[in-house]
């Protein structure tokens, strides 16, 4: 069956696999009292990775699926950061050493919200209450649309050795549909100020699958981001789930490409980076010969956390800030969300948890087949299940569930062992789903798999 044939075939609602089990089944069971319990017992030699969520922007854009607020004043952003400092404080005092930080990511919303000012003193603030590893990522996410000059120096005094510029789309139509007005002229100074204070290494985020996009405005997008030189590129595909987002309601969705049409998109990007020199990363990542992610993606250490694809392979994900997910060895754990619930939780001098899931032998088996399948687009179930202490036999209606997937030539089945083909890259999260037992068939809260 042609490509074009199979997207439409398989027109079908999945997770992203970012965790698993993925986060519509956390639950209140697990809380503050339980976090505090992980933390305290975790080894005192455990390498740490931190988030930090900064959910403000002052204007929605339409296509977002993040948790953020819409603000015109200052004053609601500071009042955040006290609260998002004490937060830093509980958690610190709680572990049995605060050092081995290898990565911190910051997200939104945008960070880019936060004065230089106090940018650099909640990374001072971090690094008061956790030591760094001297060769330690820091990335931001940026909206090149609030960002100035003076705002990238205090990136670069701050340490930031990593940032990635939302983009999205060039064409002003596009713009238009998803109300992000960011001219390309926008972009190329912010990456000129960048290199210019020393932050060389740049993601571009770009989008495919959205509102009055064509094949050809999608060739055009990645050959003008070409222009940019980026380390790496997230293309990612539009998640148009409206009864999740009230905004996106806002979107006319008869200028939404159908599934067909996104495939061809998804395609043209896609062929155009790899003609450029760049090598493909899973399902939606790109990276230039070199850079840490084709590296570990030729060394097998690839990783695939609630950012995408990383080459963070810490166990303790800290996840700071309202609605943050963070990641233990025991489980999930996920922060209130209602601003106002988080700022309470923290006055009263509590961990802002609102729910979590406690993981357990089946979890952990099944997460690093997913995980497996996501990174390397293969995997060996004897070797898996042998290194969870089970017998591959565990996992036999799975992957006899996979033969309409393998019949259509999206997956090879060789006994034990999987393989996900160039034809099947796209549906990758299909044979992930396979193996996942949480999921209902007909479910419509997750996105579209291509």
């Amino acid at each position: 069956m042609a490509a074009i044939g199979l997207a439409e075939k398989y027109d079908l609602r999945v997770p992203r696999y970012t965790s698993y089990p993925t986060a519509p089944h956390f639950a209140p069971s697990v809380d503050a009292g339980q976090y505090a319990a992980w933390l305290r017992t975790l080894p005192a030699d455990e390498p740490l990775s931190i988030y930090v969520h900064i959910p403000f922007c002052d204007e929605m854009c339409w296509f977002c699926g993040c948790y953020t607020k819409i603000v015109h004043r200052y004053e609601p952003i500071a009042s955040y950061l006290a609260a998002l400092r004490v937060e830093i404080r509980l958690v610190a005092e709680m572990l049995p050493r605060r050092g081995g930080v290898r990565h911190l990511h910051f997200g939104g919303g945008s960070p880019t919200m936060l004065s230089p000012a106090d940018w650099q003193a909640l990374v001072s603030d971090l690094r008061e209450h956790f030591e760094f590893d001297a060769r330690a990522e820091i990335a931001v996410e940026l909206d090149p649309r609030e960002t100035t000059e003076a705002y990238v120096a205090a990136l670069a005094a701050a340490g930031v050795t990593r940032v990635s510029i939302g983009v999205q789309d060039f064409d002003p139509a596009v713009q238009e549909a998803i109300n992000r007005i960011q001219p390309y002229p926008v972009v190329a100074q912010v990456a000129g100020w960048l290199r210019r204070h020393g932050i060389h290494r740049i993601n571009l985020d770009l989008m495919y699958g959205l509102p009055r996009q064509t094949e050809e405005k999608v060739r055009s997008m990645v050959e003008r981001a070409l222009e940019l030189a980026p380390s790496r590129v997230a293309l990612f595909g539009y998640a148009h789930v409206p009864w999740m987002k009230a905004h996106q309601r806002l979107i006319d969705e008869a200028d939404l490409p159908d599934t067909a049409a996104r495939l061809r998109q998804l395609r043209v990007a896609g062929q155009a980076l790899v003609d450029a020199g760049y090598r493909m990363v899973g399902l939606d990542h790109f990276a230039r010969g070199g850079d840490a992610l084709a590296t570990a993606l030729d060394r097998g250490r690839l990783r695939r956390n609630f950012q995408g694809y990383t080459t963070d392979d810490a166990a303790v994900l800290l996840g700071l800030g309202a609605s943050a997910i963070g990641s233990l060895p025991q489980g999930y754990v996920q922060n209130l969300s209602p601003l106002a619930d988080y700022r309470r939780a923290l006055a009263a001098g509590r961990l802002p948890t609102a729910r979590g899931l406690m993981l357990s032998a089946e979890d952990r088996l099944r997460r690093d087949v997913i995980e497996q399948l996501m990174c390397r687009l293969e995997v060996d179930l004897s070797a898996v299940c042998g290194a969870h202490g089970r017998d591959a036999g565990t996992l036999a209606s799975e992957r006899m569930a996979l033969a309409p997937l393998a019949a259509d030539g999206l997956v090879e089945v060789d006994g034990d062992r999987i393989r996900i083909t160039e034809t099947g890259r796209p549906f990758v999260r299909l044979v992930a789903a396979a193996f996942d037992a949480y999921l209902r068939a007909g479910e419509i809260r997750h996105s579209r798999a291509v």
